[in-house]
């Protein structure tokens, strides 16, 4: 299916921006949503935020101390589930995992540690300890946070260097689809949510990096390092 085009009218013209996950000039104006205008890379189909229009961090964190991610929450727990039930069986027992992007609640390590994994946390705001990303792991989840990508090439980077090869990256974040209202997106309404990515973000990243994509399902991307 051809990707829309959208013209935006403002006062002033909008210039192209180079692409923050491929580092393309295949980028251009795309739409405006909640106040905030975002731009489309025609190459990897990454929609992101022009970067005049990125919020500080002290922004971000103001936003973030506002969720409630609570280990022992039922309910918290059952949304990590659509991750974790179908990462769990692709894991060999007792494998060395980091969560990137933990937040200030580590539930999934917790959850994990409850099933005999060996857990190391990762969080830019709340566990900065960037000498865990100095190791490799079996296996790394990050759960709604590449959304908050300012700079998705560098974050990806990364992440593949933290995958031993053969390891499983399990990723959580809501797809940018054809069929959804931009503009009235409930997802593009916090002002930390930056990067959105089309389903054919994933599958190029996944042939940019080496990684073998073995699940898609809905909010669920499960890849394996090759």
């Amino acid at each position: 299916m051809p990707w829309r085009k959208f013209i935006l009218s403002t006062s002033a013209p909008r210039s192209r921006q180079s692409c923050p996950l491929c580092g393309t000039l295949s980028a251009a104006p795309w739409q405006v949503a909640h106040g905030r205008p975002y731009q489309r890379c025609g190459q990897c189909r990454l929609t992101f935020l022009e970067p005049s229009h990125l919020p500080s961090r002290a922004a971000e964190k103001a936003e973030y101390d506002l969720h409630e991610n609570d280990p022992a929450d039922p309910g918290y727990r059952r949304f990590l589930a659509k991750l974790l039930d179908r990462m769990l069986p692709l894991i060999e027992p007792g494998s060395q995992g980091l969560d990137f992007g933990c937040g200030p609640g580590p539930a999934i390590a917790t959850i994990l540690r409850e099933q005999g994994h060996h857990m190391v946390n990762y969080d830019p705001v709340y566990v900065p300890d960037r000498d865990c990303l100095s190791r490799q792991y079996d296996f790394v989840t990050c759960t709604e946070a590449v959304e908050h990508f300012h700079v998705p090439a560098r974050d990806f980077a990364i992440l593949q260097r933290l995958l031993k090869p053969g390891a499983l990256l399990g990723l959580m974040t809501q797809p940018l689809t054809g069929d959804i209202d931009f503009p009235n997106w409930w997802y593009a309404r916090e002002i930390s949510h930056v990067s959105f990515y089309a389903p054919e973000t994933f599958e190029w990243l996944a042939s940019r990096l080496g990684w073998e994509l073995i699940l898609a399902e809905q909010s669920v991307w499960i890849f394996r390092k090759l």
